[in-house]
C-alpha cells in the first residue's frame, strides 16, 4: 500500500539515533527518546493560498529534516510506523 499526502503534509521515517553516547556509554532501549529527525518518503501538492493558487512545499522527497518531539501523527502502513505531519511542524531541513 502506499499513501500520497494531501496539501501541505509530509509523509517521513524517523532516523534511528545512534545506541551510544559520545563516551561509549550504551543507551538501553527503556532510556532512548525517539528521533526527532526525519526522511521525507512523499510530499504533498502544496498549500493553497487565499486566492486559490497551490503554494508549493519548500522540502521535497529525500530531504532530511528536523522537527518538534510533538510533532505529527504516528500511523502504521505494511507493518512500518510513520509520521505525517503538516510542512509547518518542521524545524529544519539538515544538510
Amino acid at each position: 500500500m502506499s499513501l500520497k499526502p494531501l496539501h501541505d503534509r509530509i509523509l517521513l521515517r524517523r532516523v534511528e539515533e545512534e545506541e551510544r553516547t559520545q563516551g561509549g556509554v550504551i543507551i538501553p532501549d527503556t532510556a532512548k527518546e525517539k528521533p526527532m529527525q526525519g526522511e521525507i518518503i512523499a510530499v504533498g501538492s502544496g498549500a493553497r493560498s487565499e486566492d486559490g493558487k497551490i503554494l508549493p512545499l519548500d522540502v521535497k522527497k529525500g530531504d532530511r529534516i528536523l522537527f518538534g518531539k510533538w510533532s505529527g501523527t504516528e500511523i502504521k502502513i505494511d507493518g512500518e510506523e510513520l509520521l505525517i505531519m503538516k510542512e509547518s511542524d518542521i524545524m529544519g531541513v539538515l544538510q
